[in-house]
């Protein structure tokens, strides 16, 4: 499972806008909800089973942080007078999530940090290009305020 693991996170990767393709507002409202939703939903998939405490740590984070940048990106939709849609899963975030449910133990908590690994490289990249480029000021500020947090989330990865 471990190999479907690092090939549906390559489809997550592969889902997301060319970075040198700057999003309208909706899409950049849509894609960061997905990235929040799925984050937290994992999260809580692996906080049913681990045993690993820097895991543990990580998700709990997970869930906090990923539910501050949904409000974040959420207010400044509004203020730039676009329509935040409840955020929703993309085909591909489903699997994923389907993919840890069907994990235990150890493997489970190896296919979220290999997700995370994905997930959270994609996320920068959309929240990086939105802030250079994007064409609503309130939500290229919203996206430059995540970038580090997400950098900071890659760095703790890294070290997993």
């Amino acid at each position: 499972m471990k190999t479907f693991s690092l090939l549906a996170a390559a489809a997550v990767l592969a889902a997301a806008p060319a970075a040198a393709q700057v999003m309208s507002p909706a899409e950049f409202v849509a894609t960061a909800g997905a990235s929040d939703l799925y984050e937290t939903q994992s999260s809580q998939v692996v906080l049913e089973t681990t045993q690993d405490p820097k895991i543990r740590d990580y998700a709990r984070m997970m869930i906090t942080d990923h539910a501050k940048s949904t409000a974040q990106v959420k207010a400044a939709a509004a203020r730039s007078r676009v329509r935040a849609a409840p955020p929703k899963l993309t085909p591909a975030q489903s699997e994923l999530i389907a993919e840890l449910r069907a994990e235990q133990g150890p493997a489970r908590d190896q296919a979220y940090i290999a997700q995370q690994r994905a997930s959270h490289n994609q996320a920068l990249t959309v929240h990086q290009s939105y802030a250079a480029g994007g064409t609503a000021p309130a939500l290229k500020a919203a996206a430059a305020g995540i970038v580090p947090v997400v950098q900071h989330h890659v760095e703790m990865l890294k070290a997993m």
